[in-house]
């Protein structure tokens, strides 16, 4: 299969071909969540956008090594550096032990991860059992003289970093202006420069988590854990590190810095980063208190939402939008998207029930060129906006055929199938229920409008009028629109 994906590479600011560094081999590293809450909308997207990358490298013939990680140590409640931590503040007010709160929350996010159809990754390390990865990272980086050690916590050197590399490269900051205003901080911290970095901290005597090391009893910093765990699943050059783009800086900034100086090259060929979900242009997230949780749309629990959406219309609202455009939440907009979603579905639906053309006189449909389309979409940094427009146009074409006004050679019928199973099932991830109980009772409850349907048929041709009309005038009654075909009937909800 040809391969021809180009990506937008957020290091060059350009799009560029994919080709990978040891092929078919790639690697692809994520920052997956801090598990001391439920997933809220903000988690989901990075989640589905990487999702649809996996699924799309693995159709192209890729053998992926897809690694997410769980950070549950080290990400401080105020920044990187300061604060207390959030598993173990959440541990500390809950009176349980911090791997309570961490798994209790990756359970519930797994959970919400599968109802939403995102694959599980190839790897999940957590960064708690990776902490003598960690402490060697930090000996490297110490041995090269980019990091120092103050009152029992390592620091980066960022200015000495910064004679020799670029830190900023990523997220296009100004260092020598935050170098400049940082010298007026001499001496008001352990730190030289407010601009480095925690590679490793102290441990006060009222943390929880805490592990020995050269320097003491303390625990990772946070950006530590990404580049220490990548590097031992993927190599010291590895293809593609994801993430949103809230983690440009100082995230990844600051792992692009740990590992030159422990390797002296950088290990990312491509960054990629997926743009954020806004409510009322605000991003949602949990620092901001603006956030809903997966769950809560899911029950419709939020005082923000006015019904419940379903997994698939979250996923679906999610790939309306290219991944680097800013989504904005609505209750308008999710209904939207719970609209077309349906729509797309019922015509997949209907595609499977249509014959091929016989010696019909009524005119054929051409689908040629609606894969290649689609590819195209998909081969420009994951378009799938531009997908869905097009499975759109096709969903015309079903539906002209199902009305009879239309028909379908063979061949197109089969192209047709195979191109929306492709693109709506396999790539897109989009099914018509959230897991297999509701699709057993799915499948039982159109069973049963089905059968009322067909005892409705059966009044009808006996000419029991009365019947025949009370089912209907019932079905309408409960939101059901039914349709008489020439072949017995049709009906949606």
């Amino acid at each position: 299969m040809e391969k021809n994906l180009i990506i937008y590479n957020s290091l060059t600011r350009e799009k560029t071909p994919f080709i990978p560094n040891n092929p078919p081999h790639v690697g692809l590293y994520v920052c997956g969540p801090t598990v001391y809450g439920d997933a809220h909308l903000g988690h989901a997207r990075p989640a589905i956008t990487f999702d649809i990358l996996f699924r799309y490298l693995r159709y192209l013939g890729y053998k992926v090594r897809y690694v997410r990680n769980i950070t549950d140590v080290g990400h401080l409640e105020h920044d990187a550096d300061e604060g207390e931590d959030k598993i173990a503040k959440k541990a500390r007010l809950e009176q349980v032990e911090p791997m309570e709160i961490v798994q209790h929350y990756l359970l519930r996010y797994h959970h919400a991860m599968e109802r939403l159809n995102v694959l599980p990754p190839s790897i999940e390390p957590h960064a708690s059992g990776h902490i003598i990865e960690q402490i060697a990272f930090v000996e490297k980086i110490l041995a090269a003289g980019y990091a120092y050690e103050s009152h029992g916590s390592v620091y980066f050197d960022v200015e000495k970093y910064n004679t020799k590399f670029h830190y900023g490269k990523l997220s296009g900051r100004n260092v020598d202006e935050l170098l400049e205003t940082s010298r007026q901080l001499d001496g008001q911290s352990e730190k030289r420069r407010s601009t480095d970095f925690a590679l490793w901290k102290k441990a006060s005597p009222e943390h929880i988590m805490r592990w020995a090391s050269p320097w003491g009893e303390g625990f990772p910093g946070w950006h530590l854990e990404c580049s220490a765990m990548s590097m031992k699943y993927l190599g010291e050059t590895f293809d593609i590190h994801g993430g949103g783009m809230d983690l440009m800086f100082p995230h990844h900034e600051c792992e692009i810095a740990q590992s030159c100086a422990a390797i002296g090259h950088e290990s990312v060929r491509y960054w990629m980063h997926n743009n954020m979900i806004t409510i009322n242009g605000q991003k949602m997230g949990k620092s901001l208190g603006n956030f809903i949780t997966l769950e809560e749309f899911f029950s419709g629990s939020h005082a923000l939402l006015t019904q419940t959406y379903s997994p698939m219309t979250i996923r679906f609202f999610i790939l309306q939008a290219h991944y680097r455009s800013t989504v904005d939440f609505s209750n308008e907009a999710l209904q939207s998207s719970e609209k077309g979603l349906e729509r797309l579905l019922e015509a997949y639906s209907r595609l499977q029930k249509l014959q091929p053309a016989g010696d019909s006189t009524t005119a054929c449909i051409e689908v040629a060129g609606l894969r290649n389309r689609c590819m195209e979409a998909m081969n420009d940094d994951l378009n799938t906006p531009i997908v869905i427009s097009h499975l759109f146009d096709a969903v015309k074409a079903i539906n002209t055929v199902a009305d009879g006004k239309a028909t379908l050679r063979a061949t197109d019928l089969e192209e047709l199938k195979s191109v929306f199973s492709l693109f709506i099932n396999d790539l897109l991830g989009l099914h018509a229920s959230d897991n297999a109980a509701d699709s057993n009772a799915t499948e039982a409850y159109k069973k049963a409008i089905d059968l009322l349907l067909e005892m409705r048929l059966q009044a009808k041709q006996n000419k029991d009028w009365a019947t025949s009309d009370r089912i209907r005038n019932a079905l309408t009654a409960l939101g059901f629109t039914i349709k008489d075909t020439k072949d017995g009937f049709e009906w949606s909800l």
